[in-house]
Parts: C-alpha cells; structure tokens; sequence
C-alpha cells in the first residue's frame, strides 16, 4: 500500500515538473486571456514585431497568459486605441500618440524635429524618456514601452529640392509633423496613416512627411514619384504598447516581472524591425522608379532653421503649463546623443 502511494506521488510530482519545464499551465492555474488592438495591417512588419511579443509572453508564461491580436483597428481605430484599453474594450493597445493631438503633451517633445538617426535611436529614446519624465498624462494606464520609426523624410508627386517648391502643397501629416509641414510652408491635412493611400491616390493630398519604410510597408510608393531626403530635420512619431491598468495590476506579480523582462528585449526588435523596414521602403521605392532627391547644405541649414522655432513654442508652451519643457527637450537631445553612442558600439 505504501508503495503504491509512494508511486502515485511521484508520477504526480514528476507530471507537475514537466508541466512547468515545457511550458503549460500548472494544473489549477489561472489563465488570463487578453485582447491587443493593433492598428498596424497584420502583414506590416511593426504588426508582426506585436504578434511576436504577444506569443513570447504566453510561452514565457507557460500558457498562463494567452493573447489574442487584433491587427488593423479592427478593435478599435488608431486614433481610439488608447481610450479602447483606458474603457477596457481591448487589454492591450499599440498606437501613436500623434493621433490624438494634445492629449500627451509632455511626449509630443519626443517627436520634435531633432533629426532621428534610425528607429533603434529613436525607440531607446522614446522608452528611456518616458521612464525618466514619468508623466501624468500616461497615468491612467499601464506602459509596456514605446517605440518609433526612423526620420520622418517627405514624400510627394513632384520634386521638391527646396522651400519655394514645397510652398502651399498640400501635405498629409500628424501631431507635431503638421507643425512641420506648416514651419515650411506646405499646408498640413491631417489623417492616420491607413487613409494615406487613398488621399495620395485621388490628389486630396500631394505628399506625405513619414519615414521612407511606409514607401512600401502601406504601399504608398505606388502612389508618389519622389522623396526629399531632410534627414536633418528627421523627426520621429512614438507609439506606445499599453495595457488596462485593472488587468496589468490583476497578473500576478511574477507574471508581471516576466512581461518586463520582455518589454524590454522588445525595444532592440522593433527598432531593429524599423531600421530594416526603412532599408526595405529605399529599396521598393528605387525600384519602382521613383527617385530619392538631397538637399543641398545650404537648402539644408533653411530647413534647419525653418523647424526651429517649433522646438523654441514647444518649450515656451510647454513650460506655460509647468509641463518643463526646457528640461523635456534637453532630456531627448541628451537621449539621442547617449542612444547613437551605444548603437554606433553595436555595429
């Protein structure tokens, strides 16, 4: 009898131990089961970067949490992403805060024209300026991190090489980007990215300021001739992968420690995803036949110095509501110069 008891604990003990050590849920174990609105189309490569993150946290997680995706704003809409998780109509939510302008004015200083290098640059940035501001303005939810893309450069359907050609064009951009579009006198129309296409297509646009990888990423190298290389006054747009406050603080606690662990191996997978698809919208557009126009130095310090009063109104603005301003710019500029020394080290 005490043999067979004997035997029974250990088969029990040694199924229990394999459960853990491949990965399924131990028997009893709560299972919380999430929804991630994404308002990437399911075959961008930012959608896939999101795809993997939700898979690696239920294999880390042994099952326990089972994510299910969203791609496409077929959840909620890009520019309803981040009240779909505050309400709790979705768990999880990757979007841009561009998309709701002045609604997250302490982390529209990320996306100043400061002349992003790539989106490895940019991301760190954008995840180490959050964590360092803290600001109140993301309270209301639970940060897993933020990214963003590689410098925002100018698309259009004739050659622009200087001010003069670009004045009055209509130009589709958000959040800061329209103030960009406006310093350098085009005029901005605002609208999320999955409408872009079809503006440029039916001329309700002329042009587009993102970065190149949307050439082909949303197919928009289709529908312009031509791209204005103004890497000099690259600016970026952050996004953020947030989560319902009431279902992050619900995880338990371990479960919790292992989505940060994942939260920030994911920083070097997205910016290295943006940084490759920047590299593949060069390609596909040149190959299209579509050409890639630089500015002369000259034309370029008139950009510079074009773009620059929109960081002086930030500040001002900023500081106005004792939001620090000065110190949200100087934290960023510190960001890009520390963030480009660690990635220059990593080649």
């Amino acid at each position: 009898m005490k043999r067979t008891i004997f035997i029974t604990i250990t088969i029990l003990a040694s199924a229990v131990m394999a459960l853990c050590i491949f990965g399924a849920s131990p028997v009893g174990a709560k299972t919380f089961n999430l929804r991630y609105s994404i308002f990437f189309p399911p075959t961008h490569d930012q959608c896939k970067a999101g795809i993997a993150w939700a898979e690696e946290v239920e294999k880390r997680t042994g099952g326990r949490v089972k994510i299910t995706v969203f791609p496409a704003g077929t959840l909620t809409a890009a520019n309803q992403c981040y009240d779909g998780v505050v309400k709790g109509i979705s768990d999880i939510g990757m979007s841009c805060f561009a998309y709701t302008r002045g609604r997250f004015p302490v982390m529209e200083a990320v996306d100043l024209p400061h002349g992003y290098p790539n989106g490895q640059v940019a991301t760190h940035v954008a995840t180490e300026f959050y964590r360092a501001m803290k600001p109140k303005e993301l309270d209301d939810v639970a940060v897993m991190y933020i990214h963003a893309h590689g410098p925002g450069l100018l698309h259009t359907q004739k050659p622009v090489q200087t001010l003069e050609e670009l004045k009055g064009m209509k130009i589709r951009s958000t959040g800061l980007s329209a103030k960009i579009t406006e310093s350098l006198g085009a005029v901005p129309v605002a609208m999320p990215q999955p409408a872009t296409y079809e503006a440029l297509q039916k001329g309700v646009v002329e042009g587009t300021f993102s970065p190149i990888e949307t050439l082909k990423g949303w197919k928009q190298g289709e529908v312009i001739k031509f791209t204005t290389d103004c890497s000099a006054i690259g600016y970026t747009t952050a996004m953020f992968v947030v989560m319902n406050k009431k279902t992050w603080d619900a995880l338990p606690a371990d479960i919790r420690a292992i989505i940060e662990g994942i939260n920030n191996e994911w920083l070097d997978v997205h910016g290295k995803s943006w940084d490759k698809s920047d590299e593949d919208g060069r390609a596909y557009t040149l190959s299209l036949g579509n050409k890639i126009l630089p500015l002369t130095p000259d034309e370029e310090k008139r950009w510079i110095n074009a773009v620059r009063p929109i960081i002086d109104d930030y500040i001002k603005g900023a500081d106005a509501k004792s939001l620090q301003g000065e110190k949200a710019v100087s934290e960023v500029k510190q960001l890009i110069d520390h963030c480009r020394k660690v990635y220059d080290k990593k080649k």
